[in-house]
């Protein structure tokens, strides 16, 4: 795996992993009670993103050093994922 390909491998992870942890625990105007005029009550009152952010970069360099490990032990290879046989012998 070239760096190229472990860069953009992180950030796939860590942008899924980030859109995973957004709706997690987010308070609502409408579940705080406080609606602003303009708005809908489901816009976010405390939103805590910085904190999210922190936690997805931990949990998507955890995944990202499993995936990788697999990749570059060649436990799994893109041959595997070849089911109609269009890749041909390996030799």
């Amino acid at each position: 795996m070239s760096i190229t390909s472990a860069i953009v491998l992180y950030a796939v992870i860590w942008f899924m992993t980030f859109l995973i942890a957004i709706p997690i625990r987010l308070q609502t105007q409408g579940d705080v009670g406080k609606v602003v005029p303009g708005t809908q009550a489901g816009a976010p009152e405390h939103h805590q993103l910085k904190k999210k952010a922190i936690i997805t970069t931990i949990v998507a360099a955890v995944l990202w050093v499993i995936i990788a490990g697999i990749i570059i032990s060649g436990w799994i290879s893109v041959r595997d994922l070849d089911w109609f046989n269009r890749m041909g012998s390996a030799q």
